[in-house]
């Protein structure tokens, strides 16, 4: 299991309250993004779970 940054700790203390802000912080206004809204606003615990789900896939260096 990788070890996680100090920012990736931030970003799941954000996801428990607003899922769908740590996922654009994470990711952008992307798919995910609207994912993550859409599930969050059919239950809290669905949008949380994707959000952690995102933080914990997400690979920088594809994005760079």
């Amino acid at each position: 299991m990788a070890a996680s940054s100090s920012a990736d700790v931030f970003a799941y203390l954000v996801a428990i309250f607003i899922p769908p802000l740590a996922v654009f912080l994470k990711t952008g206004c992307n798919a995910d993004f609207l994912i993550n809204i859409c599930l969050t606003i059919l239950g809290w615990i669905p949008g949380v779970i994707h959000a952690w789900w995102v933080i914990s896939k997400h690979d920088p260096a594809k994005y760079t």
